[in-house]
């Protein structure tokens, strides 16, 4: 034996050797035992990050490592609002065809489908060569204005929103707080009381400095006023305090029905404009105007005749239609009832200081005719235009979705839709592209007997080359004078709800009934649908808590206003405002408002 180890002098070092390395590696295994490899331990007990365990588990030692710095969140980058760098070169967008010369100052497109559309623009009621001397272009919709509230029909140029602010939603319950009495006009053989559609309430906390000069009544003068200001179907435009429904000045008799929905001006600037929806009352009769009220003195400021000899529908002059204004460029763009587009540059001035304020204004008119359209009543236009930069989207009564650039005044695309379009084009940017949502009306494929029935289009756009991405198609009743298929204006989803827009489709299994349906955004499925015994002309309204969800509000023909959850479209609550509910809720952060047949205005917490 020991001649053998002399043999080999080096095998019990290796041994030994071998034994130490086996040792170390236990002792490190035991001390770390995951992440040697990258320095780091993986699931430590020590909670903080300055504190490890020694080799015998007990006794802790500090180490030098700091605390993580926490990855600061990055800032947006500024909303790009001039129009220089917003306004798109339409002769660049791939559904871009050249205009051709018809006569001096009228011009015509011819499109894939055949299909043309002959135009002309008018400056002081004569044709001409249009040329624009500024850009138009309008930024996105969370650039459109500063002032808190809802400034015009659902909110901005993209027509996605119809609330303001912020609500902690716990107890998921409606609650009237307070009502304002209105009244009734009796027109054009009917009668029309209280508030109908759209007639969705402006909201707006007023600038301290405006709030000032303004003719409010002395009680709010000091306060921190939000106001309510709603033109309505009794032809008065009612000013009221949020927070209590108390009168904040005179009402504006106007003395005719006002459908649509008004706007104050996105600057804080004491405006407001409105249309006007009837020409009579009780055998009254007076001209169609399109109106801008000076809210200094609530005196009329500036109009906009709607019987106009450039019309092709002859002499009726309506305004339903919501405006929008470019805040950069002090410019109003409006639609009529008599198939104009108007672009008018206001030329306002406003000095808080002297509580003085002036306008002059320069009145552009686009006059088109359409190849899908009918002579006469097809040219008008009721649903509120949204703007991307500087494209124009509006549907008018016979049926043509139309972009229009409204920069230059030149026709981009249009589709036929088929039928009349009350609801308002709602338009979606996202990073897979710019997209429109529309939804015609069972209304002149079925008058004078042709049909019982037809189908209400629902249809999603690609908003820069008019592709059409999908369609999904509900059957819907006619009944004459009160329209099926959709007359609301869609919930956009949004945060927890993105993947899905929420129509209101009326008079699907009878002349009385209706869906409210959620459909996918990229593939038009549905996601749910809802049975509603009673339709709906009023346009949901989407609300987020401070806990991150969302909830929706729908009012209905049977005269409640519904809290419901977008993700089911189950109810959560109800409150009955008394009878048919055809306007559109506005809120501002837990203060719902709209007002009823019932010939009241109400405010309802969300609570």
């Amino acid at each position: 034996m020991s001649q053998q180890k002399n043999k080999n002098p080096n095998r019990l070092i290796t041994i030994v050797v071998l034994l130490a390395v086996t040792l170390v590696i236990l002792l490190a295994l035991l001390v770390f035992p995951r992440g040697l490899g990258n320095g780091l331990v993986a699931n430590s007990p020590t909670p903080s990050g300055n504190i490890s365990p020694t080799s015998s588990g007990n006794e802790p030692i500090e180490t030098n490592i700091p605390d993580p710095t926490p990855t600061p969140e990055p800032t947006p980058p500024p909303e790009i609002t001039d129009p220089e760098q917003l306004v798109l070169d339409i002769t660049k967008l791939p559904s871009y065809v050249s205009k051709t010369t018809v006569s001096e100052g009228t011009y015509q497109k011819k499109f894939s489908d055949g299909a043309t559309i002959t135009y002309s623009v008018y400056q002081n009621d004569k044709k001409v060569d249009y040329k624009p001397d500024y850009v138009l272009a309008f930024p996105r919709a969370k650039a459109y204005t500063e002032q808190q509230g809802v400034t015009t029909f659902r909110g901005n140029n993209y027509r996605d929103i119809a609330s303001y602010g912020t609500r902690d939603i716990k107890e998921k319950k409606l609650e009237i707080i307070w009502e304002q009495s209105t009244g009734a006009i009796s027109a054009h053989n009917s009668y029309w009381p209280g508030s109908g559609w759209t007639g969705q309430p402006i909201i707006i906390n007023w600038p301290e400095e405006t709030r000032k000069v303004m003719n409010i009544n002395e009680e709010f003068k000091n306060k921190d006023l939000t106001e309510v200001i709603y033109p309505i179907l009794d032809g008065n435009i009612y000013f009221l305090d949020l927070e209590t429904g108390k009168p904040t000045r005179n009402k504006i008799n106007l003395g005719f029905s006002i459908k649509g929905t008004g706007m104050v001006d996105p600057r804080g600037y004491p405006l407001f404009y409105t249309g006007m929806g009837l020409n009579e009352n009780n055998g009254k009769l007076t001209e169609f105007k399109y109106r801008a009220y000076n809210l200094l003195n609530q005196s009329e400021i500036f109009s906009i005749m709607g019987r106009d000899s450039l019309s092709y529908r002859g002499k009726w002059g309506a305004f339903d239609s919501s405006g929008i204004l470019s805040k950069e460029t002090d410019t109003l763009i409006n639609v009529g009832e008599n198939g104009l587009i108007y672009k008018t540059k206001l030329n306002t001035r406003f000095d808080a200081a002297s509580g003085t304020l002036s306008m002059s204004p320069e009145v552009t008119k686009f006059q088109y005719k359409s190849s899908y359209n009918s002579p006469g009543a097809d040219y008008g236009i009721e649903n509120s235009p949204a703007i991307y930069r500087n494209l124009m989207f509006t549907v008018d009564n016979g049926g043509t979705l139309l972009c229009l650039d409204i920069n230059n005044l030149e026709p981009v695309w249009m589709y036929d839709i088929k039928d009349d379009t009350d609801s308002t084009i709602v338009l979606e940017e996202t990073e897979d592209g710019v997209f429109i949502y529309t939804a015609n009306e069972v209304d002149k494929r079925c008058a004078g007997g042709k049909a019982s029935k037809a189908d209400c289009n629902i249809r999603k756009f690609n908003a820069l080359t008019g592709e059409l991405v999908w369609q999904r198609d509900y059957t819907c009743y006619y009944r004459s004078g009160i329209n099926g298929g959709v007359l609301g204006t869609p919930l956009l989803g949004k945060d927890d709800i993105a993947d899905r827009i929420i129509f209101p489709v009326c008079f699907t299994g009878s002349q009385m009934d209706g869906k409210l349906v959620a459909l996918d955004k990229k593939t038009g499925e549905e996601i749910w649908v809802r049975e509603l015994a009673n339709y709906s002309w009023s346009s949901p309204v989407d609300i987020k808590s401070d806990d991150g969800k969302t909830y929706g509000l729908l009012c209905g023909y049977d005269g409640f206003m519904r809290l419901f959850d977008p993700m089911t479209g189950e109810d959560l609550d109800k409150v009955s405002l008394g009878v048919n509910i055809e306007s559109s809720p506005s809120v501002y952060n837990d203060i719902a408002v709209v007002g009823s047949y019932a010939q009241k205005i109400f405010g309802v917490r969300i609570k």
